[in-house]
């Protein structure tokens, strides 16, 4: 082989390394491309229920939510008092849920899982349609708790191993604290403690709005005569006292996105759909027993 000129082997080197270095740097672009759009996909779907339809609950802590997880976390609670057990009940669903499903109601999960407890239908938790219904699986949920000897001296995530069997038993700890700011709320143990916000088109609207409010109500706090339309476009809940009256004007905020509630009022404290916080009503304000609710009129 004869001898190559120097020349000739830098210019070949020199070709070889751009050659590698511009295949690099196509390489890097593609990557930034793909994590940029990435990103503005998480953005997207993050957007919506993180700014315009938030909720946040404050009570001896702070917790943040959508308002989806904010409706299923006041369904589960108001099941919890149906069942006349402690709060303690409360806080164990709470965190079982955190933890299945994120407090969303899936269509899906692990092999045949479904719903906000990840309930299988092959263990005889019911058939997927009945678990994603939020109300009865949270009333399976806490049947199965009743079964649990001593679950109200347990941990959080003992009692709710003994109920799910998961092969992650401390995974439900974590959510402890978060199910017990809820829990003080939403079972009536703070005042205006949950604030939700949110803007669009609501859901539903007049009668319709007004009776499935009161049909919710029936459901999920079993009342049959305490919340009566006022008119076409609102109900009146009776309450027997103060911490009862906190109850159902957190449950009617947690579920004002999905069932077109504009208003709810109180005693003397007033929310609204978008104003962000609880308000004092110097006139107007309703009596100690009970609750008024105002959905969104008819366009």
């Amino acid at each position: 082989m004869g001898d190559v000129p120097l020349a000739d082997v830098v210019r070949e080197v020199w070709v070889r390394a751009r050659t590698v270095v511009a295949g690099f740097v196509v390489l890097v672009l593609i990557a930034a491309i793909g994590i940029i759009l990435g990103m503005r996909q998480v953005g997207e779907r993050l957007r919506l229920p993180l700014t315009s339809r938030s909720c946040t609950v404050r009570a001896d802590g702070k917790v943040a939510l959508d308002s989806h997880q904010m409706a299923n976390a006041a369904t589960i609670a108001a099941i919890g008092i149906q069942h006349e057990l402690p709060d303690r009940a409360v806080v164990v669903a709470l965190a079982t849920a955190y933890q299945e499903s994120g407090l969303r109601n899936l269509a899906g999960g692990d092999r045949d899982s479904v719903g906000l407890f990840q309930q299988r239908p092959s263990q005889g938790w019911g058939t997927p349609t009945e678990i994603r219904d939020p109300r009865y699986a949270a009333d399976r949920f806490y049947v199965a708790l009743k079964k649990v000897r001593g679950w109200q001296d347990m941990r959080v995530t003992d009692a709710a191993q003994k109920v799910q069997r998961s092969a992650f038993p401390e995974a439900y700890e974590k959510w402890a604290d978060e199910s017990e700011v809820l829990t003080r709320a939403l079972l009536g143990h703070a005042t205006g403690a949950v604030v939700c916000t949110f803007g669009g088109d609501p859901a539903m609207r007049g009668q319709a709005a007004a009776t499935a409010l009161t049909r919710g109500l029936a459901l999920d706090w079993g009342l049959t005569s305490a919340a009566t339309a006022a008119s076409l476009t609102g109900l009146t809940v009776a309450a027997t006292d103060e911490r009862a009256g906190w109850r159902y004007a957190h449950w009617l905020v947690s579920h004002a996105n999905d069932h077109g509630v504009r208003r709810v009022r109180f005693g003397d404290l007033e929310w609204t759909n978008r104003g962000g916080s609880w308000s004092r009503v110097d006139e107007g304000s309703t009596g100690a027993a009970e609750v008024v609710a105002e959905v969104f009129a008819d366009a």
